[in-house]
């Protein structure tokens, strides 16, 4: 934790997307996140954010998002403030630019979980302390981070990394897209016809890769998993998608992780889901609990990610 208090270029800064840091400032949060996780499991307590309080607004609902981040923000000392957003004057039409105004006052910092990505840059603009974004339509880089975490124990290493993500392209894989262009992996998107990357931010990922070659988009999840070092995917249905599902259904037969598309992948490769999993649909159970699973892991590193994240944008 001294290097990074040393030269820390994050304190105060707003995480919006992983567009916003640098290699350098992700390779060192994922470091300090390997640090507090050993600390953790050796029952070391360390507390640098003693008296500092994080609000955590939430549009959406959430399991891994509100348990890693009042967790992460207790473990370090301070306290997490829940704060559904339909009981705040946000959720009573009063402007966000107010909303961020008042809890600067009272707030070191904000972790929101929201709808619209365009709220939450608002919210930013307005804001005098760190906002996170803890997911939005367009973006989810705290699970990012997580999953970077997780590729690292298990391979050492991100450069060179070749990540699958099989099903609907949506905010967990826009962010693995910009994960990959940051770090030197490789990422092959396989999804259907009308549920493929939004080209805007397939653009931006290619302008961040040195390797113009590190993105490739298909329809064939057999052509993404060959040879792939990581297996990812995700529900086909997401929060607020619900009228679409028997559409969803449909469009992503074809498009399970089973143990057929394991075997195409390395030997080694590794399982990954952001969670909630709907077994039987977008993987099977043979594979979620099976021994190239690192689901549950993954899960837990939300928490390990997000207290190095904290650390790195609230101001001591």
């Amino acid at each position: 934790m001294k290097q990074l208090a040393d030269k820390n270029t994050l304190a105060g800064k707003h995480f919006l997307s992983l567009q916003d840091l640098t290699k350098e400032e992700i390779l060192s949060i994922l470091e300090l996140a390997a640090e507090l996780k050993s600390q953790h499991q050796k029952g070391e307590l360390s507390q640098p954010l003693a008296g500092k309080t994080l609000g955590m607004i939430f549009e959406k609902s959430s399991t891994r998002t509100r348990v890693s981040f009042e967790t992460g923000i207790y473990q370090l000392g301070g306290m997490g403030l829940y704060l559904n957003a339909n009981d705040l004057q946000l959720g009573r039409g009063e402007p966000v630019a107010d909303t961020a105004k008042v809890l600067s006052g009272y707030l070191d910092a904000i972790m929101i979980r929201a709808n619209s990505h365009k709220m939450v840059e608002e919210l930013a603009a307005h804001a005098t302390i760190p906002v996170i974004n803890g997911l939005t339509d367009l973006y989810h880089p705290c699970q990012a981070l997580a999953d970077l975490q997780t590729i690292l124990e298990h391979k050492g290493t991100l450069e060179g990394v070749k990540l699958a993500y099989i099903g609907d392209a949506n905010n967990v894989s826009n962010s693995l897209m910009i994960a990959a262009a940051k770090t030197g992996m490789q990422i092959r998107i396989a999804s259907p016809a009308g549920y493929q990357p939004i080209p805007e931010i397939a653009e931006k990922a290619k302008a961040i890769s040195a390797d113009p070659a590190f993105l490739l988009i298909t329809e064939s999840p057999e052509e993404a998993a060959a040879g792939a070092d990581v297996i990812y995917t995700d529900v086909w249905t997401s929060m607020g998608q619900e009228q679409e599902t028997q559409a969803r259904l449909s469009a992503f037969q074809g498009y399970q992780v089973n143990e057929a598309l394991m075997q195409a992948a390395d030997s080694a490769a590794i399982f990954l889901h952001c969670l909630p999993a709907h077994r039987g649909e977008e993987v099977t159970t043979a594979v979620i609990d099976g021994p190239q699973s690192a689901v549950f892991q993954e899960a837990e590193n939300r928490l390990h990610a997000q207290k190095a994240l904290m650390l790195a944008v609230m101001k001591k």
